[in-house]
Formats: C-alpha cells, sequence, structure tokens
C-alpha cells in the first residue's frame, strides 16, 4: 500500500489535470477532493490503498454509502469520481488494471426539477420590488441588491455561481445583453428584459452622491457585498430569498436560485421557446440535459387534465 502523502499526491494530479483539461469549476473540484478523500479513508480502514484497491472495495464503499442512506444520485455522483480517477491512474501508469471497470452504478430515476408557477415567481418579485421601498440606508442598497439579482436570475437562468460572481464590467456596451462564461469556460449571450435592467439600473444608481452607502458598491463586482469574497456569496443569496418567500406568502423550502433557473426554462418552453434555443441560453453542453424541462410540461398537463377534465372528475354532466 502506498504512502497517504503518494495516494493525496495522485488525487490532486488529478484534479490538476481536471481543471486543466476540462476546464472544471473550483465547486466541481472541491467536490471531486472530498469524495475521493472519504474513498482513501474507506480504503485505509481495510489496510488498502490505490495501488491495491480491488472491485471489491470500489463495491464496498458503494454499499456502505447506499446503507449510510445516500440518495442514488449522491452515490452515483462518488462512483464518477473514483471511475475517472481510476482511469487516470491508469493512462499516469500509477496503476496496470482499473478496478473500478464494470462496477455498476446505483439505478436512479431522473428527478423532475422543482419549479415556480408564473404567479408564484411574480409574488416574489413584488416582494422584492416592496423592500426597495420600505426600507433605507444600507437595508436598501441590500433590498436593491436583492430585487435586481432575482430579476437578473429571472430574466437570464444563469447559475447562481455565475450571477453572483459577475463583474460590473460585464454591463459595458449597450447593456441589454451579458456576455456570461460558464462551465469549461465556454462563453454564451444571454438577453436581459426591460425590468432586470430598471432594477440593475436603481441599484447601481443608489450609491450616487450617497457618502454612507458608496462604500458597498464600490468593487469590481456587480452584485458587491463587504465580505472575503468581494461580491455576495451563493450561500447568503440563497438565505435572503427564503426570507423573501417568507414574505411572499411562499413555501421556504420550495424556494432557491435554482429553482428560479428552472421557472425560467419552464416558463420559456411553455411560452413556445424551441428546445435548443434554451438550452443555449441555459449554457447546456447536451441538449439531453434540457429535455428534462418537457417532462416538467408534461407532467404540467397530466395534472391540468386530471384536474379539470370532466372525464377524469366525474363531473361531466353536472353543468
Amino acid at each position: 500500500m502506498a504512502g497517504a502523502g503518494d495516494q493525496q499526491q495522485h488525487v490532486e494530479a488529478f484534479l490538476e489535470a481536471l481543471a486543466a483539461e476540462r476546464g472544471a469549476a473550483q465547486n466541481t473540484l472541491e467536490a471531486y477532493r472530498r469524495d475521493l478523500e472519504d474513498f482513501l479513508a474507506f480504503l485505509k480502514a481495510r489496510g488498502r490503498g490505490l495501488a491495491d484497491a480491488a472491485p471489491a472495495d470500489i463495491a464496498a464503499h458503494v454499499s456502505g454509502l447506499a446503507a449510510a442512506g445516500l440518495a442514488p444520485a449522491s452515490r452515483a455522483r462518488r462512483l464518477s469520481a473514483i471511475r475517472q480517477l481510476c482511469k487516470f491512474l491508469v493512462r499516469e501508469g500509477a496503476i496496470e488494471e482499473d478496478p473500478a471497470s464494470g462496477i455498476a452504478g446505483p439505478r436512479q430515476g431522473r428527478p423532475l426539477p422543482r419549479t415556480l408557477s408564473v404567479v408564484e415567481v411574480d409574488r416574489l418579485l413584488e416582494a422584492a420590488r416592496l423592500g426597495t421601498e420600505t426600507t433605507r440606508g444600507r437595508d436598501r442598497v441590500r433590498a436593491l441588491r436583492l430585487h435586481a439579482l432575482l430579476e437578473t436570475l429571472y430574466a437570464t437562468g444563469l447559475r447562481v455561481s455565475e450571477l453572483v460572481s459577475l463583474p460590473r464590467a460585464v454591463l459595458a456596451g449597450d447593456g441589454r445583453v451579458l456576455t456570461v462564461r460558464g462551465k469549461g469556460g465556454r462563453e454564451r449571450i444571454v438577453p436581459l428584459t426591460p425590468a432586470a435592467l430598471g432594477a440593475l439600473e436603481r441599484y447601481l444608481s443608489v450609491g450616487q452622491g450617497n457618502d454612507e452607502v458608496a462604500p458597498m458598491l464600490a468593487t469590481r463586482w456587480l452584485f458587491a457585498s463587504r465580505g472575503a469574497q468581494g461580491h455576495l456569496t451563493r450561500q447568503r443569496l440563497a438565505q435572503e430569498l427564503k426570507e423573501l418567500a417568507a414574505a411572499a406568502g411562499l413555501d421556504p423550502d420550495r424556494v432557491s436560485p435554482h429553482v428560479l433557473r428552472h421557472a425560467f426554462a419552464s416558463h420559456l418552453l411553455d411560452r413556445g421557446a424551441d428546445l435548443r434555443s434554451v438550452q443555449q441560453l441555459l449554457g447546456h453542453a447536451d441538449i439531453s440535459t434540457t429535455q428534462i424541462y418537457t417532462h416538467v410540461l408534461e407532467e404540467r398537463l397530466k395534472k391540468l387534465v386530471f384536474e379539470h377534465h370532466p372525464l377524469a372528475t366525474g363531473k361531466r354532466g353536472e353543468a
């Protein structure tokens, strides 16, 4: 069994290759690191390491994750990380045979993305707008920032990590579109709605001539924050959004930045947008990822029929 330091070096070399060859985001790399370090700890407990890991070790690890209650999707993600590491080690000559080859992944049905109705999104946006009218000083800056964030998110369908890390320079030019660098360093252009533009203008102009709040906006980031990163974090946005959901009379557990991204996509398709255009706006590399939203619409139509069609409700002829 190789030393712990050697094994950690293998993991770090794999992560570096993942970043260089595939442009993996930092969040993705950290998730891979956690999953693989957990696997190394499992191997160590069995008196093994990466050099002598057997298919039975990997199968036992995945079974243990199931016994611990991890969802099929989480187990599949961890197995994927192990598979990719093993292929990398074979390619680098660190091991001769791939022990993960032939290990079956957990069966999982693909869950439909959670979303909100147009009415619910309107309630959320209206609550955010009202917050900008009932606050003062620094609190009003935060309220204007949240309103601008939500209008921009619903207008563009950006991933939350893309949204919070937008530089202020992204509005250079005519301001009606954003150029976004997404997963794998791929750039895409997304249009802004008049509502989003208006919310952004109100947010960015609040510091003009106001010495109290101007320092809050004096950074290179569009959605500035006094935190270490200089911009609002994903976690803080999720927290503010749940607080806003409660104020709007919505269940906070149903509301998150990712749910609003889902709402953006499903609402576009519901109004006749073609799948390929929605794929490009979302930044999906594969259109099969976007197709999940067609299933959301199918489920909504089924529910509509079951709840209102006379043959489904047994109310035919009652009128």
